[in-house]
């Protein structure tokens, strides 16, 4: 398992610190030892035939390397505190895991269980439900999502709450799901009579129906999920729910550009060693100045990118205020980063990056997928401009 740090790690996870420490921006020892370890794993486990054998299994991955880098790597558990069976790192450096996850398009449930489940339990400040279920998902017995969290802007939740005996259970339906199909707990924000409250619920099949969605990127699976009196245990205090989601959703944007610029990465890495190689009119055409220009404005557009998501990143790790702000400008440039090394990728590659047998669409997929998971652009853009106090009125 990756080793430890030494020094003492802050666990809570309500401490806010206004300021970010540039150095905080840059990769130290540990984190590049971190990738020099998964990108040796997901080189030798996570292969292009590889995405596409685990894209075919139930579960829509491959449970022994799930297990594997739970274990071995112990990447499920970076950023969950050490009293609830983690590794008591930070974001930081689960942002390193999802950058190489994001360059190997890793086929597993990082993102639902690791970054949105875990850390809404984390913000909810429950005590109870953090040693319940933070444990399992450190070790990777447990995988877990969110629904009903609802990035696109609907002001009330589908599902509802109801009281049953001493307990609650839930009714509607939540739909696109992340891993909704297979995993084992769902975080839910459902309507109650005092307001939306968030709620633990462990599906079966006699309360939970779950219905796969087809969606573009096969390796990102979604669910309907409609619930039929499911029972469920409040996770929270009365009244949290509304931060707790909003946190958690700006730390999925954050993780999810972080993997976008390990997906850009690799689409750019493997075009310019393909350009060096193939050969037109006797030399290779990565020489060609038009090829140029095109693979360094790439280049440009990536440096950009992991800018922004580093500094989203050292936000979701300090738990700044700043977050909302920064997992916003994240999203708009890595989603468009993202897209045009996708592009590229495809079209320098010629007529073999426009075949099935090619991996390039697999990344074209991710790529179209994830821009528009959390909110698409514009909502980033729109949302951004009210935040930063840039409105119609103040432009003049």
């Amino acid at each position: 398992m990756y080793v430890r740090r030494t020094s003492t790690m802050e666990t809570s996870m309500h401490r806010r610190h206004p300021e970010i420490d540039p150095q905080s921006l840059s990769e130290t020892d540990e984190q590049r030892q971190l990738r020099a370890v998964l990108r040796d794993f997901y080189t030798e486990t996570s292969g292009p035939e590889d995405v596409r054998k685990h894209m075919a299994t139930p579960r829509g991955h491959d449970e022994q390397l799930w297990a594997r880098l739970a274990g071995e790597i112990g990447v499920h558990g970076l950023a969950v505190p050490e009293e609830y069976g983690g590794a008591g790192f930070t974001f930081a450096e689960l942002a390193v895991a999802l950058q190489e996850a994001g360059r190997a398009l890793y086929c597993a449930p990082l993102l639902p269980t690791v970054v949105l489940a875990a850390h809404a339990l984390l913000y909810s400040g429950d005590r109870t439900a953090c040693e319940r279920y933070l444990p399992r998902i450190a070790d990777g017995t447990l995988t877990a999502t969110v629904a009903g969290f609802d990035a696109g802007g609907a002001d009330e939740p589908e599902v509802t709450a109801e009281r049953a005996g001493s307990g609650w259970v839930l009714r509607g339906r939540a739909d696109f799901v992340l891993d909704g199909a297979g995993a084992d707990l769902v975080l839910v924000r459902a309507r109650t009579p005092a307001g939306p409250e968030l709620f633990a619920c462990e599906p079966s099949p006699d309360t939970t129906r779950r219905t796969p969605r087809r969606v573009l990127d096969e390796t990102r699976r979604q669910a309907l999920l409609e619930f039929r009196g499911a029972p469920a245990i409040t996770v929270g205090t009365t009244g949290g729910a509304e931060d707790t989601v909003a946190a958690t959703l700006d730390t999925g944007r954050a993780a999810l550009a972080a993997e976008q610029v390990g997906g850009s990465g690799h689409a750019l890495d493997a075009t310019v060693e393909f350009v060096g190689q193939r050969q037109q009119f006797g030399r290779p055409i990565g020489s060609f100045q038009a090829v140029k220009h095109r693979l360094a404005d790439v280049l440009v557009t990536l440096e950009a990118a992991r800018s922004a998501s580093s500094y989203a990143t050292a936000c979701a790790a300090a738990l700044s205020p700043h977050l909302p702000v920064a997992a916003c400008a994240a999203a708009v440039v890595c989603s468009e980063t993202f897209r045009l090394a996708t592009a590229e990728y495809v079209q320098l590659h010629g007529g073999i990056g426009f075949t099935w047998e090619h991996p390039a669409h697999l990344y074209v997929r991710r790529a179209r997928g994830a821009e528009v998971l959390f909110g698409t652009t514009d909502r980033h853009r729109v949302r951004l401009a009210e935040l930063v106090g840039f409105t119609t009125g103040s432009a003049a």
